[in-house]
């Protein structure tokens, strides 16, 4: 939307359905299991067996702890406990402990999410309002900034890594995917087009792009 001055500020898109968004958080949680598990791509031995057991419950804890971390502190900020956040939390938790799952112990790994969860938080505030950047699922916070804060917690727990070693790992990873995706959106832009008009955004891209209202129910017909 416009500010007075007429400049373009985003605006939060409420969700249409949080029942689904809490089923589909709750779908990828289970499966981040396999993701998380399935790394240590053995489970032929009484190591290996008990290494994924540990991942499993490490993946979980950090994923508790960080929603409750961002549904506390969403009720210290905004004076209500904010389902999204809550939910936003769960994928911080999930995220931060990806890099390293095996190494730190499950009162870390509860940590790790824990502080994952109230980063996210605090960067989608900062994302909308001071980076001015229109992100309505908080991707990059979720899977940007908390996962570098995700690298940089595998020092905490595993002697093999370094300080330095993750933060050339952070800096080569933005930039391929910097890179890359500006240099995709470049292209769109220039052959197609990566905006709707005034008129296809107040209406719905729904109604534009295939002919049908996504909420027909809401629409008062005269």
């Amino acid at each position: 939307m416009k500010k007075p001055d007429g400049k373009l500020q985003p605006m939060a898109i409420p969700g249409s359905n949080m029942t689904f968004a809490t089923l589909g958080t709750m779908i990828l949680w289970l499966g981040w299991f396999g993701f998380n598990g399935g790394s240590q791509l053995s489970i032929t031995s009484v190591e290996s067996a008990n290494a994924v057991s540990l991942i499993f419950v490490n993946t979980n804890m950090s994923a508790v702890g960080g929603c409750m971390a961002a549904l506390i502190l969403s009720r210290l900020w905004f004076g209500k406990t904010d389902l999204t956040m809550g939910l936003n939390g769960i994928l911080a938790g999930l995220v931060a402990i990806t890099a390293g799952p095996l190494t730190p112990t499950p009162g870390l790994a509860t940590f790790i999410g824990i502080t994952g969860g109230m980063i996210v938080v605090v960067s989608i505030i900062l994302v909308d309002r001071v980076a001015n950047l229109d992100d309505p699922v908080g991707a990059i916070s979720v899977h940007g900034i908390v996962g570098i804060w995700g690298l940089l917690a595998v020092v905490m727990s595993d002697p093999a890594a370094s300080l330095l070693v993750q933060l050339k790992g952070i800096a080569l990873i933005f930039a391929w995917t910097f890179g890359v995706s500006y240099l995709t959106w470049f292209v769109l832009k220039k052959i197609m087009g990566i905006r709707l008009s005034e008129l296809e955004e107040y209406e719905g891209a729904d109604i534009s792009e295939i002919g049908l209202e996504a909420y027909p129910e809401f629409t008062q017909k005269l």
